[in-house]
């Protein structure tokens, strides 16, 4: 009897993915909880496991977009799993394959290149999505195992190393590894997350009136209480004081003082939102994921840099779950880390407002009528004008200003 393997729901919102690799091939013997493909969504990437086994029989490509409940592959419950090879068989199998060379004679690449060989599922989609040969990658993990350094390092090698094209697709070149190449540029498919990134991108922009206002914060007294605090805070909670965790506090402060700030728009009512779970954009190799920090207004400062931590971590193994993603109010944005000194973030919807880090900068500035040099930052609040105006906007980013300029005006429990 065939039973058909449908995308499942993933997570609210979600309506569509891309099959991005399919980790078992037509013919192949699966067994229950096997990982069958990889969906992408706009938001995560999540493996399909077999919830039955028998032989597979798959139905889309890779690379095609499906809806939720599609129909993708079938697989066939009466048939059984090939017989397993003796112990004897497996036993000189795998003596040949340790003595198949001398250690002197092996080069870097077939150290690296045996069959048997695993791959994690962060370098599995690397491996897939820029179409790599793992045999001919060397490994450097314990072992000769791949890391996601190495698919990423060969990745970049390859661009680097292959020719370009300057004619048109329909009569260029032969295709190397997805790209057609043989002249002066490179024209190969964006991932399926960079995609759906961008089609959320623009999204915003169609979907909401988004206007951005700007200020400015001392970070004088912030860097002298963390400066302070560090080795303590260190010691007792097992992670560091950031300053993300300052500006979640800031930005819960302000929320509460101007409300609206915390809600969105859907359909032709607004919704106020009266809870607080503060998206944390994390820049990753493959795009920006925004995790939410449920509930920061109960956290500690300590608990809010384990979840950021904790996140990061997640964000760049490629381990985040759709409900890590989803459900927050308002979100935070630090473009800071990479050397930005002003910029426009764009909203994330459904939410109403997203708040922009930037760049530490000594700026001379005027304090009690003497120009002083001070660690300055830029802030900027991107907001929904439908449903919040300017005085609101303004007063919220002066509320975060303050809080900063001032940390005694935080909840402060270290």
């Amino acid at each position: 009897m065939s039973v058909e393997v449908k995308i499942p729901a993933v997570g609210e919102s979600i309506t569509s993915g891309i099959v991005s690799v399919w980790h078992k091939k037509s013919g192949d013997f699966v067994n229950a909880g096997d990982a069958l493909f990889t969906l992408e969504t706009d938001k995560v990437s999540t493996e399909i496991a077999a919830e039955i086994s028998g032989l597979l029989d798959t139905i889309v490509p890779e690379g095609q977009e499906v809806k939720i409940g599609e129909v993708v592959a079938t697989i066939d419950d009466s048939k059984k799993a090939p017989a397993a090879k003796p112990a004897e068989e497996k036993a000189a199998a795998k003596s040949e394959t340790k003595t198949a060379a001398p250690p002197k004679e092996k080069s870097a690449d077939a150290k690296t290149a045996s069959p048997a060989r695993t791959l994690s599922p962060a370098v599995r989609r690397i491996v897939d999505e820029e179409h790599l040969n793992p045999e001919k990658i060397s490994g450097t993990g314990p072992g000769g195992r791949l890391t996601k350094a190495d698919a990423l390092t060969a990745a970049q090698n390859r661009g680097a190393s292959e020719k370009k094209i300057d004619i048109e697709p329909a009569t260029a070149g032969p295709s190397v590894g997805g790209q057609l190449a043989d002249g002066r540029f490179v024209r190969k498919k964006m991932s399926p997350l960079r995609r759906k990134i961008a089609a959320q991108l623009v999204m915003a922009q169609h979907t909401a009136a988004i206007l951005t206002t700007f200020n400015e914060c001392d970070m004088s007294a912030v860097q002298e209480l963390r400066a302070k605090s560090q080795e303590a805070f260190t010691k007792k909670h097992g992670v560091k004081l950031g300053f993300m965790s300052f500006f979640i506090k800031a930005s819960v402060e302000a929320l509460k003082a101007v409300p609206v700030v915390n809600g969105r728009i859907e359909d032709e009512d607004f919704i106020q939102n009266n809870f607080y779970d503060i998206g944390v954009a994390v820049g990753t190799e493959r795009g920006l994921v925004v995790p939410i920090v449920r509930d920061a207004d109960k956290k500690s400062f300590a608990d809010l840099e384990r979840d950021i931590a904790n996140y990061a971590t997640k964000a760049r193994e490629g381990k985040l779950k759709i409900e890590d993603l989803t459900g927050g109010t308002f979100t935070i944005s630090n473009g800071g880390v990479y050397g930005s000194l002003l910029s426009t973030p764009i909203l994330n919807p459904p939410q109403s407002g997203i708040l922009g880090m930037h760049k530490i900068m000594p700026r001379p500035t005027a304090v009690d009528g003497k120009v002083e040099v001070r660690p300055m930052m830029y802030l900027a609040l991107s907001y929904d004008h439908r449903a919040i105006d300017g005085k609101e906007a303004v007063s919220f980013l002066i509320k975060v200003k303050e809080c900063i300029e001032d940390p005694k005006k935080l909840p402060l429990d270290f």
